[in-house]
């Protein structure tokens, strides 16, 4: 498909709201902000949530509640976190998948995640795959490092394809402790892709300043692109960024330079394998 999937990640589980004013972290606040992205050509949204304090929660009833909200404002994909914020119990991990997405991340692997670590066991990361296959729930594996895609393949092999039967992987670079957002790295795992189902697909995330050359990079791959405030709050040096709806525009900007304009919502399921 001649075309560029654009995933916006708007809130994330780092940023304050009193820091970045801008952040949506109410469920008007990012419906709004989805139903903006959307219209410029994001076809995927990366959903955090936010309690009423504006701190990181995977409380389920608001999830479902903005499961619900995404699906009746937008025709975005909507793809749930399963990584909540490094603090979060495995129990409460999973449960996220009973708020019924249409996808859901699942990380490939423990990652030093700045100060902190971003655990990921194997036998969680079976639990994680498992359930999403039984629910009916398309994964996007999340690739911190390149040693991530071995233990995709190694689960691949063990467990069996994910729901819909296509394979959909996200690049994640730049996080401090995990591989560099630099051209060298993502070819080092566009490479690793042969040794992964026909048909993969990748979409790459630069963090930080390392959100440009990464969608230059991606772009060039023939790969896909993941923005959002979850990523980066800084639009250029020293020029914090006033929306989400910004970097997204950017994005669908490149795409079609690239000859490869933003793939609509309906399009994002045919490639993605996601049903109904």
């Amino acid at each position: 498909m001649n075309g560029t999937l654009i995933t916006v990640a708007p809130t994330g589980a780092e940023s304050s709201k009193a820091e970045v004013p801008a952040l949506p972290v109410t469920l008007e606040e990012l419906v709004t902000t989805a139903k903006e992205c959307e219209s410029l050509g994001a076809s995927v949204i990366h959903v955090h949530i936010r309690d009423a304090q504006a701190q990181p929660t995977l409380d389920l009833a608001r999830l479902k509640e903005t499961v619900t909200a995404l699906r009746e404002s937008t025709g975005l994909i909507v793809q749930l976190s399963s990584g909540g914020s490094v603090h979060d119990p495995e129990s409460d991990r999973l449960a996220v998948l009973e708020a019924a997405p249409d996808m859901a991340s699942c990380t490939m692997g423990t990652v030093n995640f700045g100060d902190d670590v971003f655990l990921n066991r194997w036998e969680f990361i079976v639990e994680l795959h498992t359930r999403m296959r039984d629910r009916s729930i398309v994964p996007e594996y999340e690739i911190f490092d390149l040693g991530h895609l071995w233990a995709l393949q190694r689960l691949l092999d063990k467990h069996g394809l994910p729901f819909g039967g296509h394979v959909h992987v996200d690049f994640v670079m730049g996080v401090p402790g995990g591989m560099p957002g630099t051209v060298q790295a993502l070819a080092a795992c566009h490479a690793a892709l042969a040794d992964l189902p026909e048909g993969t697909t990748f979409s790459a995330t630069g963090v930080g300043r390392f959100t440009l050359p990464v969608m230059l990079a991606s772009l060039a791959a023939s790969g896909h692109l993941r923005v959002g405030m979850e990523d980066t709050i800084t639009y250029a040096k020293g020029q914090p960024v006033e929306s989400n709806m910004q970097l997204v525009a950017r994005a669908a900007a490149f795409a079609r330079l690239a000859q490869r304009p933003p793939l609509s919502p309906t399009q994002a399921k045919d490639l993605l394998g996601i049903k109904g």
